[in-house]
């Protein structure tokens, strides 16, 4: 009777030994994002992650300086909220050594009607709002040139300013803000620059609300971004995939309605 006890227990002890061995480890990523559309989009791909042991936690991030800096720090392991020009001015500025590892969407950038109900509205010396971040800054100087309210030096310069504008027919005064805080301004300025996602988060529809719009050929990609090394992780790369998947170009598409486009 011993015998059998103690044989039981063995083959007891042995399945579990083997179960624990066999069994899958889960690995968490941790991805810091804009609210809108970032962390909508990645928590399409949770349950996708999950099938390949990935827990794919997503932190969300109201500016565009701490999502950077959390990656290059080790807090987070990746971060999708910018695009390439962005990345690379920061990269330059800060010293970082953040890599972009996928293109997944553009935000069209608009112009939004403020005090003035159209751009022809605009009054001599009327006020614009455009984000103060250098490559978005420059973005929206690309687009009020487009509408032919102002004349850059160099069109070529994606990091222009007020400073690089060499014709000012409406003698416009610039007002720069934090992108994320241009919307929560529109009343008090004729028009505005805004990101699409900043536009989305304050309930409007850049498709239907923007005067005008960038055109979809924008070279603006909103990219995941790793710290330098990391690009081939097996995690990150599974993420990169997902994001890439027809599973996500139709929530998208079916979601924002031409408001954010998908880049692959």
């Amino acid at each position: 009777m011993k015998k059998k006890i103690f044989a039981l227990s063995l083959a007891l002890v042995l399945a579990l030994s083997l179960a624990a061995c066999g069994g899958k480890k889960t690995t968490t990523l941790k991805v810091a994002a804009s609210p809108t559309p970032h962390a909508e989009i990645l928590n399409q791909c949770v349950d996708i992650l999950k099938e390949q042991g990935i827990e794919l936690v997503v932190n969300e991030y109201s500016d565009y300086v701490v999502p950077n800096t959390a990656v290059e720090d080790g807090d987070e392991d990746a971060n999708y909220f910018q695009h390439v020009p962005y990345l690379d001015d920061f990269n330059a500025e800060r010293g970082t050594h953040l890599v972009s590892v996928a293109g997944v969407h553009i935000e069209p950038m608009g112009l939004y009607a403020g005090k003035s109900a159209s751009l022809d509205a605009i009054p001599d010396g009327g006020k614009v709002a455009v984000p103060n971040d250098a490559t978005n800054e420059g973005r929206a100087l690309l687009l009020l040139e487009a509408q032919g309210l102002i004349k850059l030096k160099d069109s070529s310069n994606l990091a222009a300013t007020p400073n690089d504008i060499a014709e000012n027919p409406k003698n416009l005064e610039f007002v720069e803000l934090e992108a994320a805080n241009v919307p929560a301004n529109l009343d008090e300025v004729d028009v505005a620059a805004i990101n699409s996602n900043y536009a989305l988060g304050a309930g409007l529809n850049p498709v239907e609300d923007a005067l005008v719009i960038e055109a979809a050929d924008s070279p603006y990609v909103n990219v995941l971004v790793v710290k330098e090394g990391s690009e081939n992780s097996e995690a990150v790369q599974a993420l990169v995939k997902a994001l890439q998947s027809d599973a996500v170009k139709d929530y998208i598409n079916s979601t924002y309605n031409g408001a954010v486009v998908p880049a692959f």
